[in-house]
């Protein structure tokens, strides 16, 4: 069974969400996905305009409930996590790009794990639900 790994907020959880952890779980016939959900207090460093809605535990709760995912866990640092946590393959979302992201990305490298960059579900995002409230999707 391989391990798969992928991190985020998933704040105002959307469809998007659903179909990037069907991506990952997918990756591979065997998969067993983790999903990381970052730590609200720090959430900031890499988004400081960010305006968090729902708390750490009921993001992980919401990500929990979902059958494609195996383990939830939470965490503070892209680019510490992979140091801390046993998987085979790390699935990054098509626009996590930040520096935590690529030092991440490099130790996955480095260290034997697999990369895998997921596509993103065209016309939704956490953005798009902000702000726009009043467009159906």
């Amino acid at each position: 069974m391989k391990r798969i790994l992928t991190v985020g907020v998933f704040d105002y959880f959307h469809y998007g969400h659903l179909k990037l952890f069907e991506q990952a779980k997918n990756i591979v016939s065997d998969g067993f996905l983790i999903v990381a959900v970052q730590k609200s207090e720090f959430i900031k460093k890499y988004k400081p305009e960010a305006d968090v809605f729902y708390s750490t535990d009921v993001r992980c709760e919401l990500v929990g409930a979902l059958r494609c995912v195996d383990k939830v866990i939470s965490y503070t640092d892209v680019s510490e996590i992979v140091r801390h946590i046993d998987f085979d393959i790390f699935a990054v979302g098509a626009d996590q790009n930040h520096s935590g992201f690529i030092s991440a990305i490099e130790y996955c490298r480095q260290n034997g794990k697999g990369v895998v960059r997921l596509q993103r579900t065209p016309n939704i995002s956490s953005s798009l639900i902000k702000y726009n409230l009043d467009r159906e999707i």
